[in-house]
C-alpha cells in the first residue's frame, strides 16, 4: 500500500479534531459526579469553543508555536423515537453544526434486541416482575466509533491535517490510530486517565482533559 502524502515541510502543521460526542460527554460526566459526590451531573460544556481548546493543547504538547486549524468533526448519536432523542438531533444539527469550524455528525440509534432467557433461550419482551410488565425495549449506538476511524483515515489520505487529536476513550479506535501511526500522522488523545488507558497508550500523546475542565465548562 502506498503511503499517506505528507504537507511540504516547513509548512505549519494542520491540525484536525474529531470528537465522539457521548463519549466525552458521559465520561466528563462520570469524573465530575465522583469528584463533586452529586448525583446525575451533567456537566455543561462550551462546545462552540472546545475544538479550538483542543487544538491549543495539542500544539502545546507538540511544542509547536505556529498552526491551522482545520475543523473538527463531532460524531453523536440519538433515539429518533423519543421527544429528547428529536430535539438533541435537531440542536446537533441545526445549531452545533452551524459553528464556525464544526462538523456534525448524528446518527439514528438503532433498536436494541431484547435480552434472551440463559436456559430456555426464549426472548423476555417484558419485565417478569409481578406488577409491572413494562416492555424492555432500548436503543445501542452503532456506526460511530466506525465513521470516526474512516474519516480519520480518508483526511489523512486526501492530506488535509497532520496532526489529529481524538476526543475519545474508545478501545475500538486504537487499530485505526495505529495505522495512522505507521503512516507518518500523529494522533493525539484527549481523554479522562484512567479511562481509555488502551486508546492513551496508542495514541502519539494523550493529555487529561479533566484537569483543565473548568476552561471547558459553558457559562
Amino acid at each position: 500500500m502506498s503511503s499517506v502524502p505528507m504537507a511540504p515541510r516547513g509548512a505549519a502543521p494542520r491540525i484536525r479534531i474529531f470528537v465522539d460526542y457521548w463519549n466525552f460527554q458521559l465520561t466528563l460526566n462520570a469524573r465530575e459526579q465522583d469528584a463533586t459526590g452529586q448525583n446525575d451531573v451533567r456537566f455543561k460544556i462550551d462546545w462552540r469553543g472546545l475544538p479550538i481548546w483542543l487544538a491549543q493543547k495539542a500544539a502545546e504538547i507538540t511544542g509547536i508555536a505556529n498552526y491551522t486549524f482545520e475543523g473538527a468533526i463531532i460524531y453523536a448519536s440519538y433515539n429518533p423515537n423519543t421527544s429528547e432523542g428529536r430535539g438533541f438531533n435537531n440542536w446537533a444539527t441545526s445549531w452545533l453544526n452551524r459553528q464556525p469550524g464544526i462538523q456534525v455528525q448524528c446518527h439514528a440509534r438503532q433498536p436494541r434486541n431484547p435480552p434472551q432467557c440463559p436456559v430456555c433461550h426464549r426472548t423476555i419482551a417484558r419485565c417478569p416482575h409481578q406488577g409491572c410488565g413494562a416492555q424492555l425495549s432500548g436503543t445501542i449506538e452503532k456506526g460511530v466509533d466506525t465513521a470516526i476511524a474512516t474519516d480519520m483515515i480518508r483526511l489523512a489520505w486526501e492530506d488535509a491535517y497532520d496532526i489529529a487529536v481524538l476526543a475519545s476513550s474508545d478501545a475500538d479506535l486504537v487499530p485505526a490510530v495505529h495505522f495512522l501511526d505507521q503512516k507518518g500522522r500523529k494522533v493525539i488523545q484527549a481523554g479522562f486517565p484512567p479511562s481509555g488507558v488502551q486508546l492513551a497508550t496508542s495514541c502519539w500523546a494523550s493529555f487529561d482533559i479533566f484537569r483543565h475542565r473548568q476552561e471547558l465548562r459553558r457559562i
